[in-house]
């Protein structure tokens, strides 16, 4: 009897695989049942996202633990990957089964991309697995698509190049954030600000850019300024003008535009010019993530970090397909199957009056069927598995809706305005300029809604040469403003057109070409990061640069790590990585001379800075939220003591006796406190905690450590006792 291993990078994505055939459930596996795709059954078991992370510093060297800068550049001759200790268990399981006698073959069953390329073949590579390896590559997790994914598994060497790119890039960032971060964050501490100071490739370039757009609003100096407008009347129409000179509205002098108001007044006018112009707009393109999670900050302020979330689960529910894709584009292949989608999309009484729909097919429409736009995945689109929107949690049923939307508005025609503009000639010589808007069509603007209203209003229907007169004139006064901080979801287009801020052009053309800073994956984990950190603060979907930031963007100054220069260049050689095109050792030795020369580079800096003006006083880390060695309590499985140990809290007795009990310091998306990780140990219910998440719902409940276990108590089980 023989099995294949089918690893997927999630438990809720596994038991998504296992779910079209008949299975029994295990201990952190599902054994699938025998059946036409596999005749003698299957194991299936899964990591939790990451198994496996880079080791620390001091496992390469014991000097480099200690923060010091004599020890820098930190330059490993190879790396290592490392189990996550609180995922330890997991990973023997993982382990056991790729060691069973009885599994022949391992089916790769990560999220088809580079990082799930990353997440499974370094569990394998710790696992030293040897045996065969095929690669299930779907980009939707619906029945059909599952079953003719492992009908037709890739082999490994297709998507080996995109594990070496990942790893070159992992590796890469590694070292540019272990060397920039410790230089920076010593020669910081030099200044007096006790605090760590966190640098990356994508972050810090992004960062720049946000602090660049604080500074501008800090040193903005509103200036004054007053318009004249007047009110026309031609027979029984009347229309409001502003006037104008050499395409200028704003005067500087409040007692000229009081001379111009009062000449004006009761004046003949007369219609010097009319311009009629007929706009037609085309639907918008299919979402990838960057274009929802901004859809989804302005029309709802989710953080990117949420809508990621949110979109992820509607994924891992079957019912769109891969979120973290770059593409807006689809194949034949999938629009094809927009008729069916949509005919059941037409039965929910949400979507039904938008039906029939105006075309029936994009099938030849090459603004969204167009194969060479796709990568390696599609865009985001409602998968056959067509669900009521009012059946979701709240956020989901708010992402799903928007994702659908964008299907049905493609297949409506153009929206279609028009564009009046009239120029109006005071006495033959003030001039005013009056602007109108009139809808013609409302196409695709009849299923997505905006928001926005029309700048302008319908104009009356005048004549060139018409004669009338100004019946008032009025001053306004008004003071130019600052430019606008960003919102969290114009940071992902921030990020996205970053190369626009290079003043190289073929280097911008190379940013181009990569899509700016980060990747669809990763730009929501950044700025998540930069929050975390103390970069930056939102309010109010408003974006906020700290001190904080300002003093390590004023320390880095104009080198190279603060410019999306070096992100550039890195993001074209990894794609060529990629594509098996480049060589990852050779990219490496590159990141290992550009560390030296980070290190370098800030140390000759470090006796020019200047921070006044900024409050570096109160950049320091808090004492009293470092506990980082602190004891939390006794092990439950061996007696020793219970330890933070940064991203978890562990047993100390973990190197002695080999206990692996570890307790996790966010579980279901929250973060377990010293205290109540205290409580816990001593075997009491901690404080109430609100905010669980769970399958796109959330809850409030207290914890309690019983039979080896975490339960979750809830207030109908206090209010019963």
């Amino acid at each position: 009897m023989s099995f294949p291993l089918i690893i997927a990078e999630k438990p809720d994505q596994g038991r998504t695989l296992c779910s079209v055939f008949p299975h029994v459930k295990r201990e952190g596996y599902i054994e699938i049942r025998p059946n036409e795709i596999f005749p003698e059954g299957a194991f299936c078991t899964w990591a939790i996202g990451h198994l496996t992370q880079l080791a620390p510093p001091e496992h390469y060297n014991p000097a480099w633990k200690q923060w010091k800068l004599e020890t820098l550049p930190i330059l490993p001759e190879t790396f290592k990957y490392e189990v996550t200790k609180s995922k330890y268990k997991q990973f023997q399981i993982v382990k056991k089964l790729v060691k069973d006698a009885r599994v022949t073959n391992i089916i790769h069953a990560g999220d088809a991309g580079r990082e799930g390329e990353l997440i499974i073949r370094n569990i394998l590579h710790l696992c030293g697995a040897k045996k065969p390896l095929r690669r299930l590559w779907i980009s939707s997790l619906t029945p059909q698509s599952i079953r003719e994914g492992f009908r037709h598994l890739l082999h490994d060497e297709d998507t080996r190049p995109l594990y070496d790119e990942a790893y070159a890039r992992a590796c890469a960032d590694w070292l540019v954030g272990m060397n920039a971060s410790r230089v920076y964050s010593l020669l910081l501490r030099r200044k007096g600000m006790r605090d760590v100071f966190s640098v990356g490739r994508v972050q810090t370039p992004t960062l720049a850019l946000i602090v660049k757009r604080e500074l501008e609003i800090e040193h903005f100096k509103p200036e004054p300024f007053w318009e004249v407008t007047a009110m026309f009347q031609f027979d029984d129409k009347q229309y409001e003008g502003k006037w104008v000179k050499d395409g200028e509205s704003r005067l500087n002098d409040p007692a000229m535009a009081a001379r111009i108001a009062a000449f004006c007044r009761q004046k003949p006018a007369e219609v010097a010019e009319l311009k009629k112009e007929k706009k037609e707009f085309q639907p918008p393109l299919l979402f990838n993530l960057s274009s929802l999670q901004a859809a989804a900050n302005r029309a709802f302020q989710f953080p990117p970090k949420k809508t990621l979330d949110l979109v992820q689960s509607l994924y891992q529910k079957g019912i769109v397909s891969y979120p973290r894709s770059d593409s807006q584009y689809v194949t034949k292949g999938e629009a094809e199957t927009f008729p069916g989608i949509l005919e059941k999309l037409s039965a929910c009484p949400e979507y039904a009056p938008y039906f029939p729909l105006p075309k029936r097919s994009i099938l030849q429409n090459k603004r969204y069927v167009n194969e060479k736009k796709v990568s390696d995945h599609y865009a985001i689109i409602p998968t056959e598995q067509v669900v009521a929107p009012g059946s979701l949690p709240d956020g989901e049923k708010k992402i799903y809706d928007m994702i659908v939307r964008r299907l049905i508005a493609v297949h409506y025609g153009n929206a279609v305005f028009h564009y009046t503009t009239v120029k109006t000639v005071v006495d033959s010589r003030a001039v005013f300029l009056s602007k109108g808007t009139q809808m013609e069509a409302e196409g695709w603007r009849k299923v997505i809604f905006s928001k926005e209203k029309e700048k302008d209003g319908i104009l009356p229907d005048v004549k060139q040469g018409e004669k009338g007169v100004v019946i008032d004139t009025n001053v306004k006064e008004g003071k130019t403003q600052p430019p606008k901080r960003y919102t969290e979801g114009q940071l992902i287009t921030l990020m996205k057109t970053a190369g626009k801020y290079i003043e190289d052009r073929e280097l911008e053309k190379v940013m181009a070409e990569v899509e700016g800073l980060g990747t669809e994956a990763t730009r929501a984990g950044v700025i998540t990061i930069l929050k975390d950190r103390k970069y930056i603060e939102v309010k109010k979907n408003q974006v906020y640069a700290t001190d904080k930031a300002k003093v390590l963007i004023r320390a880095i100054g104009g080198k190279i790590l603060a410019s999306p220069e070096m992100t550039a260049k890195w993001e074209k050689r990894l794609r060529e990585i990629g594509k098996g095109a480049a060589e990852a050792a050779a990219f490496m030795e590159q990141t290992k001379k550009l560390s030296e020369k980070i290190v370098q580079d800030a140390v000759q800096a470090a006796a020019e800075w200047d921070f006044s003006g900024l409050k570096t006083d109160d950049i320091k880390r808090p004492e009293s939220k470092y506990t980082i060695g602190k004891k939390a309590g006794k092990c439950p499985a061996c007696g020793g003591d219970i330890v933070d140990k940064g991203d978890f809290y562990g047993c100390s007795a973990y190197r002695k006796s080999g206990c692996t009990f570890t307790l996790s310091k966010s579980i279901l998306g929250k973060k377990i406190s010293l205290a109540n990780v205290r409580k816990l140990l001593a075997g009491e219910e901690t404080n109430m905690i609100k905010g669980f998440r769970k399958n796109g719902k959330t809850f409030d409940a207290k914890l309690k450590w019983e039979d080896g276990k975490l339960r979750f108590i809830f207030a109908k089980q206090q209010t019963g006792r």
